[in-house]
C-alpha cells in the first residue's frame, strides 16, 4: 500500500480530446478524477454528443468550477450557470451544456469522470 500518491494534470493518465474542449483523467486507487477544458463555442450537444451516442449528457457530476463560466440546461427549460469557484451537482438526467462568455471554461470533477465522453 503506498503512503502516499502524486499526480498532476500536466500529465494526466488519459485524454479525451473532442472539438473544442477536452477532458483529463487522473486515477488514484479507486477515485476518479476529471478535468474539463471547454474552448469558447463549445456545446455538448454538438461536440460530445457524436462521442457518446446520445443526444444529451446523461453523466451524474459533483464537481468545481476553476474558471469560466458554463451552462447546465434542461430539457424542461431550465438553464443554471456555472462560475468559478462554484461546487456543483448535476444529476443524471438528461442536459446539455455550453459555454458562456470568450474564456475557456475550467470545471474539476469528482464523480462522473470514468464515463464522461467515453
Amino acid at each position: 500500500m503506498n503512503d502516499i500518491i502524486l499526480k498532476k494534470f500536466d500529465k494526466p493518465d488519459e485524454t479525451r480530446n473532442f472539438r473544442k474542449g477536452k477532458f483529463e483523467i487522473i486515477k488514484i486507487s479507486d477515485m476518479i478524477i476529471g478535468k474539463a477544458t471547454y474552448e469558447p463555442g463549445w456545446k455538448w450537444s454538438v461536440d460530445v454528443s457524436p462521442l457518446s451516442g446520445t443526444e444529451f449528457c446523461e453523466v451524474e457530476h459533483l464537481g468545481m468550477v476553476l474558471s469560466g463560466s458554463a451552462t447546465v440546461a434542461f430539457k424542461n427549460g431550465k438553464i443554471h450557470i456555472l462560475k468559478k469557484g462554484d461546487i456543483f451537482y448535476v444529476g443524471p438526467r438528461p442536459h446539455d451544456s455550453w459555454v458562456v462568455g470568450n474564456n475557456d471554461y475550467i470545471s474539476l470533477h469528482f464523480l462522473g469522470a470514468d464515463k464522461y465522453a467515453d
